[in-house]
């Protein structure tokens, strides 16, 4: 067997963390190059990175029991304890096991019914033709208060909702930061580390306060925090304590906001600057909606729509999955030593020209019934794969095409000349600034 391909570009001390934090789209897409597992560095820490679909699956699904979650998990852990994101073992399978009813296809309609189509309209109607927004923030106050409503009903998470808002936006600015810096440097009183630090304290603190007294009351209030408190172990009849359920709460906001947010925001960009896309976009919304609201039911109809959405989260998914090897392992001939730090990179795989020609095109018709039949698996994980799949992965597609398709059956927004539009990659692919003009539909 051999040893993994050093990827070039190291720094003393710092290892790769320079360039990976400079322009990480740019080192992942250059990894296939240098080999099937290569290895990175953050600061002194190796990590092999596999580069192809097939090592992709075998790390994530066929062997998912040879590996922990890994170091950027671990960084996480002050802020999301032992929730589904960093926990392990059979702790994680528990977990999982009281978590996944939440998010089964008839709580997502209801979820859809109730919180995303009522929302997204009444987002949609507050709009002024002419008015110019700020696209994004827009967005994701959205998809951040959907993500409230959903968790808490609205009279017991006023104070929870309030601070969702003001903390989650300041933690995702940083986190990338946080996640691949050397451990020293998180350390260092700089205000990324200080705002971060402190934004994660307020929302922790809030949360659990909401999580008390919602036991305390005891009462089903029909959100989601309702059946966590609620759930029960099949095989033990135990339910989760204050503090499990707290920060599974914390991950579930965390995780999902940002990725749905910064898709939909990209969604409107790409409509804009490709206008065939927009025009069958529109077309189809049209047929489907007849200027009404989308709901959950009308979603196996919005078919161009999806594939909108699955080309928006192939070039927008999150950096990077981390695991550790928990025993001796062969990966593509190079073996891999326990306790070892393995890596899956989305933007490695979506953008590889083996499985999708032309990779920076935007092009909805690669998503095409009857088109990826030949895509091997492991190519396209953007909610990661096997036993660890997010739990959010129906969730998170039905609340953008349901947003998306509210939206664009009344307005078409606009870019407002002069001002680029550039992706910064932070914990996803946010754009720098996305102002927008809002055009209502038919002017």
């Amino acid at each position: 067997m051999t040893d993994a391909r050093p990827v070039p570009g190291r720094w003393p001390v710092l290892g790769h963390t320079v360039p990976l934090l400079r322009n990480p789209l740019k080192l992942f897409t250059s990894l296939p190059g240098h080999g099937e597992v290569v290895k990175l560095h953050l600061g002194p820490l190796p990590v092999h990175v596999v580069t192809t679909p097939e090592l992709s699956w075998q790390v994530l699904a066929t062997d998912a029991d040879k590996f922990d979650k890994g170091l950027v998990f671990d960084k996480m852990r002050p802020l999301f304890g032992d929730g589904l994101a960093t926990s392990n073992g059979e702790l994680n399978r528990r977990q999982r096991r009281l978590v996944m009813p939440a998010f089964g296809r008839r709580r997502i309609a209801g979820y859809a019914e109730n919180t995303m189509t009522k929302l997204a309209d009444e987002l949609a109607s507050s709009w002024q033709p002419g008015e110019v927004v700020q696209f994004d923030r827009r967005m994701q106050d959205l998809v951040l208060t959907i993500a409230g409503q959903t968790l808490f009903s609205t009279a017991l998470g006023e104070d929870a909702l309030a601070e969702i808002q003001r903390s989650i936006p300041v933690m995702l600015k940083y986190v990338l930061v946080r996640a691949f810096s050397p451990k020293f440097v998180e350390r260092l009183p700089i205000p990324p580390n200080r705002k971060f630090d402190a934004a994660a304290a307020r929302l922790r603190e809030v949360i659990g306060q909401t999580v008390v007294t919602a036991r305390e009351q005891g009462a089903d209030h029909g959100d989601l925090l309702s059946m966590l408190l609620m759930a029960r172990d099949e095989d033990t009849g135990e339910g989760m304590s204050d503090r499990q359920v707290h920060d599974e709460v914390i991950t579930i906001l965390t995780t999902g906001a940002e990725t749905t947010a910064v898709a939909l925001a990209w969604f409107f960009h790409e409509l804009a600057v490709h206008p065939d896309v927009e025009r069958r976009f529109h077309a189809e919304v049209d047929e489907v909606l007849g200027g009404r609201p989308a709901r959950f039911e009308d979603l196996p109809d919005l078919v161009y729509t999806h594939q909108i959405v699955n080309e928006i989260v192939r070039r927008t998914p999150p950096l990077i999955l981390m695991r550790r090897a928990r025993e001796d392992v062969e990966l593509g001939g190079v073996k891999i030593a326990a306790g070892s730090e393995v890596a899956v990179s989305q933007h490695t795989l979506h953008r590889d020209p083996r499985w999708f020609p032309d990779p920076e095109r935007f092009d909805p018709d690669r998503w095409a019934p009857g088109h990826t039949a030949e895509l091997p698996k492991g190519a396209y994980i953007p909610f990661g794969a096997g036993a660890r799949l997010c739990p959010g992965h129906v969730f998170a597609p039905t609340e953008i095409g349901i947003v998306a398709a509210t939206i664009g059956a009344r307005w078409r927004p606009v870019p407002v000349p002069g001002k680029k539009v550039y992706a910064q990659i932070k914990a996803t692919m946010q754009p720098n600034r996305l102002p927008m003009t809002l055009v209502p539909r038919g002017t």
